[in-house]
This record gives structure tokens, sequence and C-alpha cells, in this order.
């Protein structure tokens, strides 16, 4: 009986390490958290560059939440959101004028590739690299916008603390 118990708890021991380590990997992962975009480091081709860009992403089991809020050339606000699993899986989007759905896939722990289809046909691919030290995010953006004109974007954003 006492044997039991002890495996008993072992076994409560281990699955609450399991989920401790799961939770700090999730807090550990690079593309989690506040993001602003450097308006100045960035490129749009075509522009205007927007005003402002602020993101927040939450990765945990394998898939992205994410939320932005964007000010564009002219001063209005929109905003976007998704979740999506990181496994290549087609999501949901809202907000983007030019896709209704996401899909992205981990290429490693620091690079993501994302697809925007609307209508089912690819209109963006998105390159996501983490800097090494976690503070920024570089996504190169290659498709079509929302009017059907060629894009290759290039934003930087900056990790807040």
């Amino acid at each position: 009986m006492r044997n039991r118990v002890v495996v008993y708890l072992a076994g409560l021991l281990l699955l609450a390490g399991i989920g401790i380590a799961s939770a700090v990997r999730a807090a550990d992962d690079p593309s989690s958290g506040t993001w602003k975009l450097n308006v100045a480091k960035s490129k749009f081709s075509p522009g205007p560059a927007p005003k402002s860009s602020t993101v927040t992403i939450k990765i945990e089991n394998g898939t992205e939440t994410y939320s932005a809020e964007n000010v564009d050339a002219m001063g209005t606000t929109t905003q976007g959101a998704f979740t999506a699993k990181l496994d290549g899986t087609e999501a949901p989007v809202s907000g983007i004028p030019y896709a209704d759905t996401i899909s992205i896939k981990r290429m490693s722990s620091h690079h993501l590739v994302a697809t925007l289809k609307k209508g089912g046909t690819v209109m963006m691919t998105v390159h996501v690299v983490i800097a090494a030290d976690g503070m920024s995010r570089k996504l190169t953006y290659d498709g079509k916008n929302a009017d059907g004109k060629a894009e290759h974007d290039v934003l930087v954003f900056d990790k807040q603390m």
C-alpha cells in the first residue's frame, strides 16, 4: 500500500514538472510578446508606410494567437487577428483585406513562414525571422495586396518590454 502511494506521488510530481516545463517553454518562445513596428527600419513597396503597428503574439502548445492594431498613412486605425496552429493548417483571419485564411509553418525556433489566401488563392507569403537575441523580428512580405498589385515589404518590429 505504501509503495502505491509513493508511486502515485512520484507520478503526480512528474506530471507537474512536465506542466511547468511546458509553461516555461511557451513563455520563452521567441515570437511571443508585444512588438512595435520600427517604421524607419522598414521598407514598403509600394508605399505609403503606415504610421504605426503594434502586434501581440502568444504561442502555446504549437498555436499562435495574434492580434494587431495598425494606423495607416491616412490615420485610419484597423485591427487584425487570428489563432492558427504552427503546422500549416489553414485558419480564418480577420482585419486583413487581402486574406481570409492564414497557414503558418514553423521552420525553426526563429523562423516562421505564413501563407495568406483569399478565396483559396495565395495572395501573400510572409517570412518571419526573429533575431538571435529575441529583441527584433523581420517580416518579408511577397505577393499581391488588396488591389491585386505586386507587393514586397520588409517590416522590422522591436520587442516591447
